[in-house]
């Protein structure tokens, strides 16, 4: 059986028209799904955030290359803020506010890539605590303003400062903050500078302790000075360098020694881990005098010093080198005495000799009284060289008849004066040694 021909239906203009359309829109549709299927193979679609070289700045704006056919275009006010300057070759980060899926050119925004980066940023510090870094750009009713790449508002309660009414010094230095608040729909971010101190103080502290020991010698930073010492940051815990362990010799008031803010080598003394109280040393660090006393001072020596402090069976005199030695009452003048201050004053300055020394125990005994003897012994034997040259001229002129009788009486008032030192001299050391008992048991007590 012979297959039956096909018969070939003409249609008509109205029936081929409708198809030419919609084969002309769907090799347009293509071309669109083209662009973007293109745009999403290059990783581009509006809203993302990428990185970018600079290829080219110009009046136009910034040319920046991101993998694509061809380079993104950073118009001239989506740069970001003036004082943030960018150069051919730098590496920025961009939004991509068209990725060229229609029109063909690719256009980047560094402004708000800056912005949503920021609020990442901030909002990530908030959820996690961390501490961030921001500059004070501005000092406003109740605080400060400071800049994490949007204004964030410090208030002034939050400032680390006990002088609020001194925020004005803030602006232009960088400080760390902690966000406090964040309010993405009013655009509204709290930071606290007092948390974020808190908190650093908080990990230096436990880092500290943990490895604070006794018979450590730490580096920290004084940070007030009181009359009986100086408290003394060792990295988020304090510890008390008492006025005694600041120098071998006496130190007046504790400000002569250190100032706040001043960073100083310290030793750890002890260490109270129950009531976290550390007891700090300064002296112990520097040179020990009493250890080379030989090498400044001997008995019979006559120095200067200062009187530093009176008390009732003395007064403390300073020497060089961090020495301090004591004058008795009893040496202080010939005549007894009643107090120190009948003879000497706080503050003066004045000559002795150096009539004991004793290292181990830290003691030197000093005498005002003998300096004066001494002056009177050499003002006496000046006089009676100049009497004895005039007495022999005397008797030049008178003749010899008088020489026996002078010599015998001169033996005889030398004997009666060798006596009569030697009596004396042990009723003074007598006197001396109870003196000295009672000068060292009170100077014990004093310190």
């Amino acid at each position: 059986m012979q297959a039956e021909p096909e018969i070939a239906v003409e249609q008509t203009d109205d029936q081929q028209k409708p198809e030419a359309m919609e084969a002309e829109e769907s090799a347009y549709q293509s071309m669109e799904e083209l662009l973007e299927q293109d745009a999403g193979f290059r990783g581009l679609r509006p809203g993302d955030i990428i990185f970018g070289t600079v290829e080219s700045i110009g009046d136009h704006g910034a040319l920046v290359n991101v993998g694509a056919k061809s380079e993104g275009l950073v118009p001239p006010e989506e740069l970001g803020a003036r004082n943030q300057e960018i150069n051919v070759g730098d590496e920025i980060a961009v939004y991509v506010v068209d990725n060229g899926g229609r029109s063909g050119n690719i256009i980047l925004s560094k402004k708000k890539a800056d912005y949503e980066r920021a609020w990442q940023s901030i909002i990530k510090a908030f959820e996690s605590g961390e501490v961030l870094s921001a500059m004070v750009i501005d000092r406003v009713k109740g605080g400060l303003v400071v800049d994490l790449g949007m204004r964030g508002f410090l208030p002034a309660s939050h400032v680390a400062t006990k002088n609020v009414n001194a925020l004005d010094r803030f602006v232009g230095q960088s400080i760390k903050l902690k966000v406090i608040e964040v309010d993405r729909a009013r655009k509204r971010v709290v930071v606290s500078q007092k948390r974020a101190v808190e908190d650093e103080k908080k990990v230096r502290r436990e880092q500290t302790v943990t490895t604070l020991e006794e018979g450590q010698i730490r580096r920290g930073v004084v940070r007030r000075v009181t009359d009986y010492g100086a408290f003394v940051d060792l990295g988020g815990i304090d510890g008390l360098l008492h006025v005694t362990e600041m120098s071998w010799g006496r130190v007046g008031h504790p400000s002569d020694v250190v100032k706040p803010g001043q960073k100083i080598d310290v030793m750890v003394l002890k260490y109270d881990v129950d009531n976290e109280k550390i007891s700090l040393g300064l002296k112990q660090i520097l040179p020990d005098p009493w250890q080379h006393i030989d090498q400044f001072y001997s008995v019979g020596d006559e120095v200067n010093g200062t009187v530093t402090r009176l008390v009732p069976f003395g007064a403390f005199v300073a020497l060089d080198h961090g020495i301090e030695g004591i004058i008795p009452n009893s040496e202080l003048a010939d005549q007894r005495i009643r107090k120190p201050d009948d003879i000497v004053a706080q503050g003066q300055k004045i000559h002795v000799k150096i009539i004991n020394i004793r290292p181990t125990e830290r003691r030197m005994t000093l005498s005002l009284r003998q300096i004066e003897q001494d002056e009177e012994g050499e003002e006496v034997a000046s006089y009676s060289r100049r009497s004895s040259g005039a007495s022999m001229t005397i008797g030049e002129m008178l003749g010899d008849r008088f020489t026996a009788d002078s010599d015998e009486a001169e033996e005889l008032t030398d004997e009666l004066a060798q006596a009569d030192m030697e009596e004396t001299t042990d009723e003074v050391k007598t006197t001396e040694e109870e003196e000295t008992s009672d000068v060292d048991d009170a100077a014990d007590e004093e310190k």
